[in-house]
């Protein structure tokens, strides 16, 4: 169970636009798909959230583009839960391409757990908690 996790993507086509390089909307698709991977390597899928009621829903984002990325780049996302309280957590995403090792975007993520049946937060329940270790920030990527 990585506690920072390694999503990989290579850009397609289809993710650049009419400036030549990735559309900043990519990255969000990219960071939810990163989020989703990891919470999967944890034991927890959308199946098993769907049992119990619950899952976690965006709060906010904020991203900060570097560097642009291009058709066919190959990049890294590492991602990983920068804190977790009673109802929400921080995940924070640093995206790498791979040949030249250039960080191209850092972002974050705020996160509600949320109850589907009452419509509200609700408290994090503790095998979630568990299931994840806090990285801290002098242990970021």
């Amino acid at each position: 169970m990585p506690k920072i996790y390694q999503h990989s993507i290579t850009v397609p086509n289809e993710a650049i636009d009419s400036n030549g390089h990735v559309n900043n909307i990519e990255y969000i698709c990219w960071m939810l798909d990163a989020a989703i991977a990891h919470s999967n390597a944890q034991g927890w899928s959308s199946e098993r959230y769907k049992q119990i009621g619950s899952s976690w829903v965006v709060r906010s984002h904020h991203i900060e583009y570097i560097l642009p990325a291009f058709v066919n780049d190959e990049i890294v996302i590492y991602t990983w839960i920068s804190s977790l309280h009673k109802i929400r957590s921080l995940r924070k995403y640093k995206f790498v391409r791979t040949h030249d090792q250039s960080v191209l975007v850092t972002a974050e993520t705020n996160w509600v757990f949320f109850d589907f049946q009452r419509q509200r937060p609700r408290s994090v329940l503790p095998e979630i908690s568990s299931a994840y270790e806090i990285v801290p920030e002098d242990e970021e990527p």
